[in-house]
């Protein structure tokens, strides 16, 4: 009994258009023709098409197919490194799904870094944006640094500057930058990794900042950014205060 293309392609799972092309380059030998010029194919035609889709299925691509099938060094290379991929990708799926899992239950988890869901309910809005954008600049290391900052307790002044209005007078911004300045100075001591953007960033110093600089206007009001703005020279008067008891007591 013979088979025509199209018989021989339901047999095995596939197309026509697919035989026809394994013809082309070389998977698959043509088959005798009848005298009206029909394709006749038999059992040893079905068993390689089978074998060229089990193979394929598996991800092998059809130009690896005949190294494959000679079973050598190379066809058990070609194997691992499939291996290596299949691993990664259901790695990735995992991980994919476990975003899926932290999203469907908390909705905040969304607006969150992949590692910080935990943490979605304990922030606002505006900061889970910051750290969203924080998460394109910074490197592994110093986002597991952060993570580990906002996981641990956190200090009361911290819940002040998320509350300040942004028509807070001028000494109640002053009262919070100081207390801020000295916890910003232990955060920084606990995790030095932090303390300077252009170490904690995997780009161009420049960029780093601009993003920094653009998401913090962007999540703060007014209030806030001159709090931080008196922070920042708090610690900057602090440093050169320490530099110059240092070069008086050498």
């Amino acid at each position: 009994m013979a088979w025509s293309t199209r018989q021989l392609a339901e047999l095995a799972g596939t197309t026509a258009k697919a035989v026809r092309h394994y013809h082309e380059i070389g998977l698959l030998d043509e088959p005798e023709r009848a005298s009206n010029g029909y394709k006749l194919y038999g059992v040893s035609h079905l068993v390689r098409l089978l074998r060229i889709r089990r193979l394929t299925d598996l991800g092998v691509a059809l130009a690896d197919v005949p190294s494959v099938e000679s079973g050598d060094e190379k066809a058990r290379q070609i194997l691992r490194d499939l291996d290596a991929e299949l691993a990664a990708d259901i790695e990735r799926r995992q991980r994919m799904r476990r975003e899926l899992a932290a999203v469907m239950e908390h909705r905040a988890a969304l607006d969150m870094p992949p590692d910080f869901r935990t943490l979605a309910d304990d922030l606002p809005e505006n900061q889970r944006s910051l750290l969203m954008a924080l998460s394109s600049i910074l490197t592994p290391v110093a986002m597991a640094a952060l993570q580990e900052q906002l996981a641990g307790p956190r200090a009361d002044v911290e819940a002040e500057f998320v509350a300040l209005d942004e028509e807070a007078p001028d000494d109640v911004r002053q009262r919070l930058a100081a207390r801020m300045a000295v916890e910003v100075r232990r955060q920084h001591r606990e995790h030095p990794g932090l303390a300077d953007l252009g170490l904690a960033s995997h780009r161009e110093r420049a960029v780093a900042e601009s993003v920094a600089v653009h998401a913090l206007v962007e999540f703060h009001n007014r209030a806030h950014l001159d709090v931080l703005r008196r922070v920042h020279t708090i610690l900057v008067e602090n440093d050169t205060a320490g530099s110059e008891r240092d070069d008086a007591q050498r």
